[in-house]
């Protein structure tokens, strides 16, 4: 499934809207909207309800494309075991996929279960 921003940017491009006009309906620079499309930033509900109406869709068909993990979940999840947080800075930082990760806990899953 396509992230959000990629959704946004296909629906876009689907209804032959450059980038520059889409930021002008939404009264936003095209460096933002740019950043967006590209999932560097997330938009606040508002710029998404605006986004949703300029694009012909709903909020709710665009968040089924957020596919970030609740923040609270993120945080619940880092206060619990600080390990997590460095776990997870060394996974962007290395710039690890997540098909490289996922194929790593999958060959650990099965080492930890033999033993």
């Amino acid at each position: 499934m396509k992230g959000l921003g990629a959704y946004i940017r296909g629906l876009r491009e689907t209804q032959d809207i450059s980038l520059r006009e889409l930021a002008k309906r939404l009264d936003c620079s095209a460096a933002f909207l740019s950043d967006i499309e590209l999932g560097k930033r997330h938009p606040a509900e508002d710029t998404l309800k605006s986004i949703a109406k300029q694009l012909g869709t709903t909020i709710e068909a665009l968040m089924k494309h957020d596919v970030r993990p609740p923040i609270d979940d993120i945080k619940r999840i880092t206060d619990e075991d600080p390990r997590f947080a460095l776990a997870f800075r060394t996974v962007i930082d290395r710039k690890i996929s997540a098909e490289q990760l996922i194929t790593l806990l999958t060959k650990n899953s099965g080492k930890s279960q033999k033993k």
